[in-house]
């Protein structure tokens, strides 16, 4: 009896250590969605057109901000570890060798998005309509690439010492500010009735590109706030510290950042092949599947704000050998994330046709869009289970088996399903989600068989 009530105890401590960890990044997801949620809103309000134009390339941002977080990951890891470890002195080194590589990663993607802004719309089979529109778009939007490098990998670099606080903080800055310039820059000055008054509210009137330029704002001055608050750190400030490549550092990071790059950039890549093949269907078929995907963000914040939390949790149980830690952790995360996962898939289920109508007035776009919702929605706790193995795997620093799952899921599976369905076949938006959705299943029954063989724990002795 005093076992388990000793066992009890320790559940309830754990549960607390988990939820005070991921509840800041939930958070901070949840401002980030709501803000994307407004963004939607306000660019559909200019029409169907304005929304593909912006969703069109909407899937590049994956590709560019997921090659970004793996190599934070990287970071995320060896810092958890050092500090499970008690190894102050390498985690702030690491933290100074994360300089180094937002330098790196920020001006070469810089380099890049704005190097293919003119000829992505072109590749990305956007309407001819709204190619020119769509390519400035992204042009603006990633022209402060540094900054934005600044904030994935300096986050991460908080999160791995159990700082999930700032990173919201900022995030919530950030996202009011993108939305007050929202209305500042994609509306023009117009007259709005309040009461029985009439107020001048004042507008550059910038459409779509106001909207891209508010984002960029933002971005810039997140970068500056959370590099600020990283130096200034009392634990693991790179202060003092040298952004000279070290490779005794940069190695073991690497090691783990590589493998979740590959598997993020082929993913990612994927999602462009995917977006591209829906574009190709119609101008109905794309609105419904960007405000769809901006829908679906929200109900995936309780997997990843907890996918945060298992990655700092096992790798500081790692860094200290702690198996029975580790064992303890995983026993509690995967019924909490699972619970989470199935009050917001039921919750999507019920709530898709209205929220649809907040996005796009076009009842065809809504009710295609609420319907793909609707089958996704049945998978949420399948989908939550395979990310919360992963951020074990994460943390931990095994990488390579996520990459390969990932990359038969989905080039196996989801597109060419996809382009069976929608090039050779001739059928539309529902048949490719329902690809998704198989390449969802796939992915939690390869990370079930490794939970349950426990190869995920490299502290685990048979």
């Amino acid at each position: 009896m005093q076992k388990r009530e000793k066992q009890n105890l320790l559940n309830k401590e754990m549960i607390i250590v988990i939820l005070s960890l991921a509840w800041p990044t939930m958070l901070e997801q949840l401002m980030q969605t709501t803000v994307q949620y407004i963004d939607t809103a306000m660019v559909g309000s200019l029409g169907t057109q304005a929304t593909a134009a912006v969703g069109a390339t909407g899937t590049i941002n994956w590709l560019v901000s997921g090659s970004i977080g793996a190599l934070s990951i990287g970071f995320l890891s060896y810092i958890a570890k050092a500090c499970g470890a008690g190894d102050l002195k390498n985690a702030k080194r690491a933290a100074g060798q994360a300089c180094f590589m937002v330098l790196v990663a920020g001006i070469f993607f810089t380099v890049l998005t704005v190097g293919v802004s003119g000829r992505l719309p072109v590749w990305m089979q956007v309407d001819e309509n709204i190619q020119k529109l769509a390519g400035t778009y992204f042009l603006i939007l990633y022209a402060p690439m540094l900054f934005r490098t600044a904030t994935i990998i300096f986050g991460n670099v908080l999160r791995a010492v159990g700082d999930t606080k700032s990173p919201m903080k900022i995030g919530v800055i950030v996202n009011f500010l993108n939305v007050i310039l929202n209305f500042l820059f994609i509306y023009p000055t117009r007259e709005v009735e309040i009461g029985n008054k009439c107020i001048t509210v004042y507008g550059v009137g910038w459409g779509v590109l106001g909207a891209a330029t508010a984002s960029a704002i933002a971005f810039a001055i997140g970068g500056i706030l959370i590099t600020v608050v990283l130096f200034r750190h009392p634990l693991i400030s790179p202060g003092g510290q040298s952004i000279r490549p070290q490779w005794d550092i940069l190695q073991p990071c690497l090691k783990v950042a590589v493998p979740n790059m590959l598997q993020r950039f082929g993913t990612s890549l994927g999602y462009v092949f995917f977006a591209a093949m829906i574009n190709s269907i119609g101008e109905v078929a794309t609105a419904a599947h960007t405000i769809a995907n901006t829908v679906e963000s929200l109900f995936y914040i309780p997997a990843y704000g907890m996918q945060t939390a298992a990655a700092t949790l096992a790798g500081n149980a790692y860094g200290a050998r702690d198996n029975k830690k580790m064992q303890e952790t995983s026993r509690v995360f995967i019924p909490i994330e699972i619970g989470l996962m199935f009050i917001t898939g039921s919750a999507l289920f019920v709530v898709a046709p209205a929220f649809m109508g907040i996005f796009s007035d076009n009842q065809e776009v809504i009710t295609l869009g609420a319907t793909v919702l609707r089958m996704v929605a049945v998978t949420e706790p399948f989908y939550g289970f395979s990310i919360i193995v992963e951020g074990f795997m994460q943390g931990v620093g095994k990488t390579r088996e996520p990459f390969i799952y990932n990359i038969i899921g989905m080039w196996g599976i989801r597109i060419v399903g996809s382009f069976i369905c929608t090039q050779w076949l001739g059928m539309g938006l529902v048949s490719a989600w329902m690809c998704m959705i198989l390449h969802n299943l796939l992915l939690f029954t390869m990370f079930l068989i490794i939970y349950i063989k426990k190869t995920w724990n490299p502290l685990y002795v048979k």
